[in-house]
């Protein structure tokens, strides 16, 4: 199997874990643990585990003109870009939260264009117009209060900060790929994040009664460190050797489909009209803002 193809399977497979953790997450807080919290035990978790794996593979030494970058691919991908995730998650619903990041193409795209002074067209423009129509419609219109979603329209509103987020990080770590291991580049972030992560999320960490915890809790947390954190990251990463940003950020579309699957499996959310048509919208408005032209024979 080529390299390219080993990139795509990443790919899903990351994708595949996110959807997976929409629902399994969601459970936890804030029974077991609040958001902050439990960022801070996914940061922990995953600095430990990437700085192990470490062991067994070559070192190598930082270019001190990289570490400003190093800083700020901590910072939107593992500190800003978890926490309103998380936080958005104990406030809003899995179905939501699978929703609203397909978005991350679209914001991709705007920030390309911004950053990477990438044109956008006027079909490529309708599509973002579209996609944001259909956040907005599942922001102010999808609101039901539920009785694990006490604030459903914040929760979806912090759930497009992270999509901006992961988007940010997205393109300020292509070039580190080029460089760098996966490995070398994950145990410095996760170890960056520990700190960055700490001031917020530290104190909850510490409310949480870990001898109490009930054994099918520990293995949800479990996967969220070791398969949500240590192998998403490490997937995405791999990937981005052999893709493009935008291209990985496809596979985000996936989501959704996982996510409502195993929500309304363990009941954990339902399907809405107003769910239904926001997603349309948003689907239709990341395929229009990521459709290529055909060549001209």
């Amino acid at each position: 199997m080529s390299k390219r193809h080993l990139a795509f399977l990443a790919a899903f497979g990351a994708s595949f874990i996110y959807g997976i953790n929409h629902t399994l997450a969601k459970d936890l807080m804030p029974t077991n643990i609040q958001a902050y919290g439990f960022i801070m035990l996914r940061v922990l978790g995953a600095a430990v585990l990437f700085w192990i794996t470490s062991l067994f593979f070559p070192s190598e030494k930082i270019e001190r003109k990289d570490w400003w970058r190093m800083l700020l691919c901590a910072l939107f991908g593992m500190t800003i870009n978890m926490l309103m995730f998380f936080k958005g998650l104990q406030l809003s619903t899995p179905i939501n939260s699978s929703v609203v990041i397909t978005l991350s193409p679209v914001i991709l795209l705007v920030l390309s264009a911004i950053f990477l002074k990438e044109k956008i067209t006027w079909l490529k423009g309708s599509g973002i117009a579209i996609g944001l129509v259909g956040a907005l419609v599942l922001i102010l219109f999808g609101a039901k209060t539920q009785e694990n979603a006490p604030n459903i329209t914040l929760g979806n509103m912090l759930f497009m900060i992270n999509a901006t987020a992961y988007s940010v990080y997205l393109i300020l770590v292509k070039p580190l790929t080029a460089k760098y291991s996966s490995i070398t580049l994950m145990k410095w972030f996760f170890l960056i994040a520990v700190f960055t992560n700490a001031p917020i999320g530290l104190p909850q960490f510490l409310e949480v009664s870990w001898s109490t915890l009930p054994p099918n809790v520990i293995g949800v947390m479990a996967f969220v460190v070791v398969g949500t954190t240590y192998l998403t990251y490490l997937f995405n990463v791999f990937a981005l050797k052999q893709l493009k940003p935008s291209t990985i950020g496809a596979f985000i579309y996936l989501q959704p489909l996982i996510a409502t699957i195993v929500a309304i499996i363990l009941g954990a959310d339902t399907l809405t009209t107003i769910r239904i048509v926001a997603a349309a919208l948003i689907f239709l408005g990341v395929y229009l803002s990521t459709k290529r032209k055909k060549a001209i024979a």
